[in-house]
């Protein structure tokens, strides 16, 4: 959960309660018992991956109270599981597909941290003849914009540059548009990694437009929660310093009115 996209999570996840399907079980009750129970821990283990809750819900919803029999809850739980990993999967290469198509030749973007859609998305452009340039942000404090700057070196026809998180606003002027992923978008809200913030609202104060790519499936309309993560202080000092909190939030809210488009494999939302 710290160094993948929340898409990768939820697959896992998923994948995860599979395991179940090898245990033995006195009647289906049982069964739907421990795969409630577990199901609501793994979404309980980290409650700002969105795309992660809806795949669990999505699976105890679909199962429970609806067979009779042990074996008919487990091969249900199997075709749930098969279906949601496809729809996680597909959702993001479509909207990888979608997005590569917004790329022109010669552009240059600012991107910012780790999405493994975006990256896809870039790589798929370029392959078909798009020369591009990327400025990378580093992503402090767990430098994962240094994984994307990597992976764009090893794409031919873009030329990538790295600077840190800071310096995003000094390069936006040179700049055709900003690219990010996303963790969710609940209602009016975009929630990314730490640091998307500050830097949709730099963009929008020199009049760069920003695109959000992701599934559809982390555009969330039901009743969930979004509950921020605190990651462990030493990523940002190494030696507690007495008398200071440290702080080191991994997402920001980012207002829906600082986005342009957002991208996913149903097509372009336009804000």
């Amino acid at each position: 959960m710290q160094t993948h996209s929340s898409s990768v999570v939820a697959v896992r996840a998923t994948v995860a309660l599979g395991e179940l399907l090898e245990r033995d079980y006195r009647n289906v009750d049982d069964y739907e018992r421990d795969l409630e129970r577990n199901a609501g821990a793994l979404r309980r283990a980290n409650p700002s991956h969105a795309s992660l809750h809806k795949a669990m819900v999505e699976v105890v919803d679909h199962v429970l109270g609806e067979t009779e029999s042990v074996e008919d809850a487990k091969a249900r739980t199997r075709e749930e599981i098969d279906r949601i990993v496809e729809a996680i999967e597909t959702g993001k290469s479509l909207a990888a597909d979608n997005a590569a198509e917004t790329f022109e030749d010669g552009e240059t973007f600012l991107t910012h941290d780790y999405s493994s859609t975006v990256l896809q998305a870039i790589e798929t452009a370029a392959a078909e003849g798009a020369h591009l340039t990327g400025y990378v942000t580093e992503a402090r404090p767990r430098y994962l914009g240094r994984k994307t700057a990597r992976r764009l070196a090893e794409m031919d026809r873009v030329d990538p540059h790295l600077l840190v998180d800071s310096a995003a606003g000094y390069v936006l002027d040179r700049c055709d548009r900003v690219v990010v992923g996303m963790d969710c978008i609940v209602e009016d809200t975009l929630y990314n990694r730490v640091g998307t913030f500050p830097l949709a609202a730099a963009a929008n104060v020199v009049g760069v437009p920003v695109t959000v790519v992701g599934s559809e499936s982390k555009i969330i309309e039901d009743d969930f929660v979004f509950e921020n993560e605190e990651r462990e202080p030493a990523e940002i000092i190494r030696e507690p310093v007495e008398g200071v909190e440290i702080e080191n939030p991994a997402y920001d809210a980012t207002p829906m009115h600082l986005v342009d488009e957002v991208v996913t494999d149903k097509g372009t939302h336009e804000f």
